[in-house]
């Protein structure tokens, strides 16, 4: 178990945590893997992935240190992404269960975010509601780009939002998959391309992202439009879309 120095007084109740976790606090979501809210012995607000046990070969790629399991990466990124300006929960632990050196579940706990909303949100916003926060959100993005951080998954669960007398406010999760260096505009373009909502939500997006990055808005918004209907073309093939989609 891996715990940062800060919640070290929460020790006894981390390590009791994956034999009291189906019994702890309210699930948030409940696919492959499940997340719990949880408030700690403490009174702190805490967030708990637990991940399911990893399939055959990725089970050995992680037990055998090839390759960093999920909630390691998710335990372990935070701090850089903390450092360089860009809003995230803050770490609290990373627990494995193994059996003959194998990973089974683990878990990944941290803060819950104060933030109140998530882009799904605006997948059918009207004209005349969505502009304010697209050129925040464009701003944001490339903010987080300039800091050298690709989130690998920035899709509308993923980015979560707020709104007060200062401004939007903005924060990543689910960021087990990064990758950190210079990012170009063809990556940066194409890492809009999960995102729901209307044609022009989008494209005001790419506008606002080009602006702040010093790109040419019209090639960033076809950067940006090619590779979300590749997307949500190969996207749709396979799943239902729960979203009027305009390509």
């Amino acid at each position: 178990m891996l715990i940062n120095k800060k919640y070290e007084h929460l020790r006894e109740w981390l390590e009791r945590l994956p034999e009291d976790f189906e019994r702890l606090g309210e699930v948030i979501y409940d696919k492959r893997n499940q997340l719990r809210v949880i408030t700690a012995p403490d009174g702190t607000l805490v967030n708990v992935k637990r991940y399911c046990v990893p399939h055959a070969l990725n089970r050995v790629v992680y037990s055998l240190g090839i390759r960093l399991p999920k909630g390691l990466r998710a335990y372990r990124y935070p701090t850089r992404l903390l450092e360089r300006g860009i809003d995230t929960p803050e770490p609290i632990a990373y627990i494995e269960q193994r059996r003959c050196g194998l990973l089974g579940l683990s878990y990944f706990v941290s803060v819950q975010c104060p933030l109140r909303h998530t882009m799904y949100e605006l997948c059918d916003a009207r004209e005349g509601t969505y502009e304010d926060i697209a050129d925040a959100l464009g701003r944001y993005t490339a903010a987080m780009h300039e800091a050298e951080v690709l989130h690998l998954d920035y899709s509308p669960g993923n980015i979560l939002w707020d709104k007060d007398e200062q401004g939007y406010h903005f924060a990543v999760v689910d960021i087990n998959r990064m990758r950190f260096g210079k990012v170009d505009m063809a990556d940066g373009c194409a890492a809009l391309r999960r995102l729901w909502g209307p044609k022009r939500f989008i494209e005001l997006i790419a506008r606002s992202y080009a602006a702040a990055r010093g790109f040419d808005p019209d090639e960033a918004v076809r950067l940006t439009m090619q590779a979300r209907t590749a997307f949500w073309t190969r996207y749709s093939r396979r799943h239902p879309v729960d979203f009027p989609l305009e390509l």
